[in-house]
């Protein structure tokens, strides 16, 4: 089968999109079948071309069988959302535009956020004459409007307007948590049209490491109680609440709080703790994907953090998979379907969000009970072993793109036939 997967965000970046897309798609070489990914140049999250990129009409190149189409946007960082909005749409004309360079395909797949690369799947399957599948990572406009990005009623209504017409018109949608599905269904969409299949784990790449390691020694690191934060630090996700925790536990000199990624939040983040004259918080920049274990492994526990809003309960972050398989202990800041998860697989203590408090009682639990967070981290792998293998769910993921293809050449044939 011949797939081409549309997305804004692919290696050498490293937000989850990116890795989802790469680790799904590698798989589905490995069971052999045939891939595209038509991606923008490297840029996330700052407008700046990685090294060894040009942002050029379009540049071919290959990755573990993978076989990429980079094709020229408008570049933007990933803050203000008038040039955000320009970058995405020109990735959409760019997709529709480019996608006749790529193979005979089977089967479009475009995953949403952002909003426009989904939409470029409808128009991308029109073009190839192939049947389209709508991933859904995170509902927009609704997670755009919930910081606060967009407050125009008319824009707002415009956009849901157009999200409702996407679902409709999807093949089958992949939603990633069992609130998206609810939603979709929402707007008028048959539940059956509908398959949850969550974020997951790569169990190759992550798993259980020695704590001692380099990046430990690197970090002055030795002896402390490391509470990690490791992801974009943006509008969503509140990060405020660690520098806050991190006044009340300023005390404590065993505890140090890590933060990693970069953001639309992260030069602002660092003039407040300049201004706090926090000694106990250290603040990298976004570190390379093969990195990430290294660093989670130095780690005593690993906070994943959002802004406390209604949308935020419907959303699963995938860094949570992540530290379970590197049996690491969870602080959550997040409600609803991610705290089930938590509280399922018994792998961290869920907080109120943005309760600084809340955060920095968690980090001392954490820290003074001998054995809690290794016996928490120990839950956490078997957890995802057993529900967020991320090969099981690229399997499913195959499956399901195997039978919309079949079913839609099946269609095709009754059409033939009934034309002659």
């Amino acid at each position: 089968m011949r797939i081409l997967f549309l997305t804004h965000y692919f290696p050498p970046e490293v937000n989850a999109p990116a890795s989802r897309t790469y680790e799904n798609t590698k798989r589905w070489v490995r069971a052999g079948h045939h891939v595209t990914v038509l991606t923008c140049a490297p840029n996330h999250p700052n407008g700046i071309i990685y090294p060894g990129y040009q942002n050029r009409l379009w540049q071919w190149e290959e990755r573990d069988g993978i076989r990429i189409l980079r094709v020229k946007t408008y570049l933007s960082a990933n803050k203000g959302f008038a040039k955000r909005i320009l970058n995405y749409i020109s990735y959409m004309v760019s997709a529709a535009i480019f996608c006749t360079m790529s193979e005979k395909t089977d089967v479009v797949v475009s995953t949403s956020p952002q909003f426009f690369c989904g939409l470029a799947g409808f128009f991308v399957s029109r073009i190839k004459c192939c049947p389209w599948v709508l991933e859904i990572r995170d509902l927009w406009p609704e997670s755009i409007i919930a910081v606060g990005a967009v407050t125009n009623r008319w824009v707002i209504g415009l956009l849901e307007g157009v999200e409702t017409w996407i679902y409709q018109r999807a093949d089958r949608i992949v939603a990633l948590t069992r609130s998206f599905k609810r939603h979709i269904a929402g707007r008028g969409v048959d539940t059956d049209k509908i398959i949850v299949i969550t974020n997951g784990a790569d169990l190759e790449q992550f798993r259980a490491l020695p704590k001692a390691n380099a990046f430990r020694a690197e970090q002055n690191l030795t002896g402390k109680f490391v509470a990690s934060y490791i992801g974009t630090h943006g509008m969503a996700h509140g990060l405020d609440t660690i520098l806050k925790a991190a006044v009340l536990l300023n005390d404590k000199k065993e505890i140090v709080f890590l933060l990693v990624g970069d953001g639309a939040e992260r030069e602002r983040l660092m003039k407040q703790k300049a201004v706090l004259g926090l000694t106990n918080v250290i603040m990298l920049s976004q570190q390379k994907k093969e990195k990430m274990p290294e660093i989670l492994a130095a780690s005593d526990a690993c906070m994943v953090l959002l802004k406390k809003a209604e949308l935020f309960k419907t959303v699963i972050p995938s860094k949570i998979f992540e530290a379970m398989a590197m049996e690491r202990p969870i602080i959550l800041g997040v409600e609803g379907e991610s705290r089930e998860i938590i509280e399922e697989g018994a792998c961290g203590n869920c907080i109120e969000p943005e309760n600084p408090q809340a955060l920095a009682d968690a980090v001392m639990a954490l820290c003074e009970k001998g054995g809690y967070a290794e016996t928490l981290g120990k839950n956490g792998k078997a957890f995802v072993v057993k529900e967020y293998d991320r090969e099981k769910l690229a399997e499913t993921y195959l499956q399901l793109l195997v039978r919309v293809s079949a079913d839609a050449k099946k269609r095709w044939g009754i059409r033939q036939r009934n034309v002659t």
